[in-house]
This record gives C-alpha cells, sequence and structure tokens, in this order.
C-alpha cells in the first residue's frame, strides 16, 4: 500500500513509518513539525534504508491536503497528526477542539474526494473516561475530563459516521494507552518540543540531569505504592499494532485496544528504569492532578483475537531504548 501518515514525524508517527517502510510500503509523511524535528526524518530513512514523500503541511489546511491527495495518490491514511497534552487542552480548548476535529475532518473529505477508503485514526483510552479498569472496547463511554479527550471521542463519531454514510469506507480506531521507550537503534525516541507532559521523557532527562528531578504527582492513590497504575506499551509494539490494524480494515468502523493488558505503576516504571540502566532518580512528590485516575489499563483480548497482534516487548525493553535515545541526543553537540 501507498499510505498517507499525518503526523509522521512526531513520537508514534515516526515509528509506524519505519514499521510501515520495512514491510514494504510506501510512506507519504504530512507534518508542520509543530511538536517535532526535522532531522526525524533522515532517522527514519536511516532505520528503514528507504525514502519516502515528504509534504511540510499542516492537516487543518483544506486545500493543501487535497493538492497532496492529488499528487500522491495514497491508498490509506494513518491519522497521528494532533494537539495532545491534557492540561494545555484545559487552558487552550479552542486550540485542541479546532486543531484536532479539523485536521480529522479535513482529512475524511480528502479521502471521498479522492475514493481513500481505509482509514486508520490515532484514538485514546481517555474515550473511556472513569470506566472502570479492565477497559473494554464496548463500553459506554463516559463523559472524559479534558477538551483533548472529547476531541478523540467527537473524531471517533466523525468518522464512524463517515463509515457509516459511504459503503466500502473502513476505518479502525486504534485506542492507545501509554506508549513508551524509543526504537532499539536509540535514533528515534520521544523528544517533544519543551517539556514533556508524558511519563517516561521526564523519567530519562531527570536521571540525565536535564530536569533536577521527577515530579510524581501524588502518593495516596488506592493502589499498592500509591502511585497511578497505567497499561504502558512500547511504541514499537504499537506502531506494528497499526500494520496489523491495516491488513485487517474492512468496511465499517472497528474498535481496538492497543496495550499490553496489564499495569505498572509510576514507582515500578521508575524502579524497572534503574533496574534496566543503572541510573537512579532524582523524584518530589507532588499534589496530585485534577482529572487523573488511579487506575488505567486495557483489555486487549480483541486485538489478539482479530488483529492476531500482541505487545511482545517488557517494562525492561521500553526503559532500556528509551535510555539508549536519550543518551545519543546527549551525545549531540548542541546539548
Amino acid at each position: 500500500m501507498k499510505v498517507m501518515v499525518s503526523g509522521g514525524a512526531g513520537y508514534i508517527g515516526s515509528h509506524t513509518c519505519v514499521a510501515l517502510l520495512q514491510a514494504g510500503h510506501q510512506v507519504i509523511i504530512a507534518d508542520n513539525f509543530s511538536n517535532s524535528q526535522p532531522e526525524v526524518l533522515q532517522a527514519i530513512r536511516k532505520i528503514s534504508g528507504k525514502d519516502f514523500i515528504f509534504a511540510q503541511i499542516d492537516v487543518t489546511d483544506s486545500k493543501a491536503v487535497q493538492t497532496l491527495f492529488q499528487t500522491a495518490k495514497p491508498d490509506g491514511v494513518i491519522h497521528f497528526a494532533g494537539l495532545k497534552a491534557v492540561g494545555e487542552s484545559m487552558s487552550q480548548p479552542l486550540a485542541y477542539y479546532r486543531n484536532n476535529l479539523l485536521s480529522t475532518i479535513v482529512l475524511a473529505e480528502a479521502c471521498l474526494a479522492q475514493d481513500v477508503r481505509q482509514f486508520v485514526f490515532s484514538s485514546s483510552a481517555t474515550v473511556y473516561g472513569a470506566n472502570p479498569s479492565p477497559l473494554r472496547e464496548d463500553m459506554a463511554l463516559l463523559p472524559t475530563t479534558n477538551p483533548y479527550g472529547e476531541t478523540k471521542v467527537v473524531s471517533e463519531r466523525i468518522l464512524t459516521d463517515t463509515a457509516a454514510a459511504n459503503p466500502g469506507f473502513a476505518v479502525a480506531l486504534l485506542r492507545y494507552f501509554n506508549p513508551v521507550g524509543a526504537h532499539s537503534s536509540g535514533l528515534l525516541g520521544e523528544n517533544p518540543n519543551g517539556l514533556p507532559n508524558n511519563l517516561m521523557p521526564n523519567i530519562t532527562r531527570a536521571a540525565a540531569g536535564r530536569l533536577p528531578a521527577l515530579r510524581i504527582f501524588g502518593s495516596d492513590y488506592e493502589t499498592p505504592d500509591g502511585t497511578c497504575i497505567r497499561d504502558y506499551i512500547h511504541v514499537m509494539d504499537l506502531a506494528e499494532g497499526h500494520l496489523a490494524a491495516l491488513d485487517h480494515l474492512r468496511a465499517g468502523t472497528q474498535i481496538y485496544n492497543l496495550g499490553r493488558g496489564e499495569g505498572a505503576s509510576v514507582f515500578q516504571l521508575m524502579n524497572a528504569f534503574e533496574e534496566a540502566t543503572g541510573n537512579k532518580v532524582a523524584y518530589q512528590i507532588e499534589a496530585r492532578r485534577p482529572g487523573d485516575l488511579a487506575v488505567s489499563y486495557a483489555d486487549v483480548s480483541k486485538a489478539e483475537r482479530e488483529l492476531q497482534w500482541r505487545a511482545k516487548r517488557d517494562l525492561i525493553s521500553m526503559c532500556r531504548d528509551a535510555w539508549r535515545y536519550e543518551e545519543n541526543l546527549l551525545r549531540k553537540p548542541d546539548r
């Protein structure tokens, strides 16, 4: 297939592009570098040994997207591009609703205009709201606690309704849990612009001395060690889940959880990092953040059954690969 990847220079998008290229697919990357760096493109080429089409565009720009579809002629779309910081979405809700919803609409319109019938959407476990874990795809979605989560819920509805109104249109909604880690080469990893929002880059930066300490938000949750429990999945397992979804796309809408199906606490992940790398992590306990759930992990049986996909990499692998990438960042002359 020739696959158009929106946000393909981002953290999850870049790893998925590597997996696509190594599996023999052609790739078209659309990215505006709002939360990524241009050097990521060279890393994708180096790891995969293959080239791809790149367009530096904002996928909320309908004219630019339509032009790219007309010239590059993709067979399918994987849509990653979007704003994704929960806290930021609370202070900038309009930016989140505009960017995340409009990008989904623009890409869906381009697909219909160019008769592109395969669409994989980067969704989130956030859509489950306060449902109890393990979280299943057939659960009724409860109200989310932030605009970011709402944009994922509404984008899912937009694509579900589009598939229902257009026979033959195939959509996979992939609800991610907590991606961590990096490519085993150390050339690709999570390196957001500005302060990171996710746990793992905060751990690696604290270990590297780029942050004074890891900030842990709450140690009094009803969990064995008092810290939040999440379902952490290696980013390459997640990337391979996208290939499985592409291989099994069928008309209509399918929904899949992508996680490991088990939880780990903040302290467990931090301890796994220390074990995997031999580095101690300074940390400080702070107040809980509004909206954080005590426990969130996936029921992954549907993806295992229908996609023949299962996450293979453990916490130690996630931590070791994330640290290898951090070490490569530290070797750069501008650090």
